[in-house]
């Protein structure tokens, strides 16, 4: 058995942006620390064969990226929204973006290099930020540059024998979905278990009336349309945001901003509202037929038993995007439609209290009385934690696939937990900085011992090297 290391949400490219829309700085300190711990497990002899990397999805930002439109050659074409926003998400698109974060963060490659020649493996698990990785022509570059930088290090070593691209390569794997050892740890993104950023067909994340861009969920839309646009929009907690929250954020931009945020939000609805139309369309129906050969393809190739895929599919939630409540909610849209006929209705019922019937008084304490909750009642039905909702599935997966071991990512919050009877549930945290949260820079070992599966989550402390995690 091969010994894990289980990292995930590095963001590779997060803080590759426009000139007038800089993006979140992202500390030099994090990638560093990725170095030293590819370095450390690269040198550090495993219980088990051999190392193997699994990075849990995120590893590259395609989504968060902005790149100029001329990034990618004046031949690719663009629509309309990638000459307002910048590169999107068709395959000639993701590969000058990959090209842009192999040069912004070569040390993290030359590290990946550096431990694919020692012998180990690494398994590259896709995420909602890295869905652009389902063309084949960008996995196969990825592979080229992990693989080209093992050369290097080869070469460098002065090793007598003749460096084998062929090995190298069998020993990196993409995988659409999920990584499974049986018996030991079932690995996923965990995207799919939140409905702000899950999509409709895992095996083939398209846009149905337009192949050859990757499909959007409602995160992707507020990060492309609004958020990376506009300075002091944070890029995470937008579920937990209300109005208030919102308004403070446009007070403090000026009159100038302000109009440019309504601007941005307005887009920003009717594309979502686009993204509505396209999951009801005639081509979403073919898409989910060639998603269902898709999956019998993929259970194949496992093989597994398609209705264990299946079951494993029911466990995800559907795209928010695919109800008008989803998206009027998502964007609290409901809530300002609240306020505006709440105010209107109390005005009404003021004004005929004061010039015709002091009655009209209780209706207008009733209308006060009952705006406060039916606000609430709107809050409730758009929380949804995504921490809780991926715990949730946890104990489903360790069923399904009899793993003693779940383990995640997406949240970016580090996490061990008891599961069902016999399972534990680890979210493996983040490798990424946002609005001053500090990268967790967590990540699982498990290894098979003489007295049974050994699992530890570890933090990277500079000074010390891997600490169990508090």
């Amino acid at each position: 058995m091969e010994s894990l290391v289980v990292l995930s949400d590095v963001h590779l490219g997060s803080d590759l942006g426009l000139p007038d829309a800089p993006p979140p700085p992202r500390s030099p300190d994090i990638d560093a620390d990725l170095c030293r711990l590819l370095d450390h497990y690269r040198t550090t002899p495993p219980a088990g064969d051999r190392w193997r990397l699994v990075i849990a999805g995120d590893f590259i930002d395609f989504v968060g990226m902005t790149l100029p439109p001329e990034a990618a050659g004046g031949e690719v074409p663009l629509d309309d929204e990638e000459r307002l926003h910048g590169l999107g998400s068709a395959p000639e698109h993701a590969l000058a973006k990959l090209r842009a974060v192999v040069q912004r963060h070569a040390d993290v490659f030359a590290a990946l290099g550096r431990f694919l020649t020692a012998g180990h493996a690494i398994t590259l698990v896709r995420g909602n930020h890295d869905l652009e990785l389902h063309w084949d022509e960008v996995r196969a570059a990825l592979v080229r540059v992990i693989v080209d930088e093992a050369r290097r290090a080869h070469d460098a070593g002065g090793a007598a024998a003749p460096f084998d691209a062929d090995a190298a390569s069998a020993r990196v794997e993409e995988t659409p979905w999920f990584y499974e050892v049986e018996g030991v740890a079932y690995i996923e993104h965990g995207h799919q278990y939140d409905p702000f950023c899950a999509v409709d067909h895992v095996l083939a994340p398209r846009r149905p009336r337009d192949p050859r861009r990757t499909a959007r969920g409602f995160i992707d839309v507020l990060l492309r349309f609004v958020v990376r646009p506009t300075p002091g929009v944070p890029e995470h907690g937008h579920e937990t945001m209300g109005v208030l929250d919102y308004f403070r954020i446009a007070a403090q931009l000026g009159p100038r901003g302000m109009a440019l945020l309504v601007i941005r939000f307005v887009r920003a609805v009717r594309e979502l509202f686009r993204v509505r139309r396209d999951h009801a369309s005639e081509a979403a129906a073919h898409l989910a037929v060639e998603h269902e050969l898709l999956l019998a393809r993929f259970a194949a190739a496992r093989r597994m038993g398609r209705e264990k895929l299946r079951a494993l599919r029911a466990l995800q939630v559907a795209p928010i995007t695919r109800t008008v409540r989803g998206i009027l909610a998502s964007l609290l849209l409901d809530q300002l439609a609240l306020g505006a006929g709440a105010i209107v209705i109390c005005a009404t019922l003021g004004v005929l209290a004061l010039w015709l019937d002091a009655r009209f008084g209780w209706g207008l304490g009733a209308a006060l009385v009952a705006w406060p909750g039916a606000s609430a009642w709107l809050r409730r039905g758009r929380k949804i934690d995504s921490d809780v909702e991926l715990r949730l599935r946890a104990e489903a997966l360790s069923e399904l696939f009899a793993a003693p071991i779940v383990v995640m990512g997406h949240t970016h919050i580090a996490r061990r937990q008891r599961v069902g009877r016999d399972a534990t549930y680890v979210n493996v945290g983040s490798w990424s900085e946002c609005e001053g949260n500090r990268a967790t820079r967590t990540h699982l070992v498990i290894e098979r011992a003489l007295d049974g599966l050994r699992a530890e989550l570890r933090a990277w402390c500079p000074e010390r090297g891997p600490l169990p995690a508090a």
